[in-house]
């Protein structure tokens, strides 16, 4: 599923237009990602959360060469889904 699918389905359900759901995907993935980048944690109820985790700075190998080379520290948003998501997904 893409966006457009997405804001597909909220049409379908919410009954807007899909340019009007469109335009609220697009809204709520800029709100999490704002939100991320400030580094504050998005709970969204019954779907999950969403954390910024730093990963410090490591060493890694060119597997093309087997060159010794830095990996630069970074931060990276990760997912925990809330217990109804995982259920859905195990059955």
């Amino acid at each position: 599923m893409n966006n457009s699918d997405l804001a597909d389905a909220i049409a379908a359900d919410a009954g807007l237009t899909k340019a009007d759901a469109r335009k609220i995907v697009d809204s709520v993935f800029i709100a999490v990602a704002d939100a991320a980048a400030k580094g504050e944690e998005i709970s969204l109820n019954g779907f999950g959360k969403f954390k910024v985790k730093d990963t410090p700075e490591r060493e890694g190998r060119n597997p093309a060469t087997g060159e010794v080379m830095t990996i630069k520290a970074a931060r990276k948003l990760s997912f925990t889904p809330a217990k109804a998501v995982k259920d859905k997904l195990n059955g």
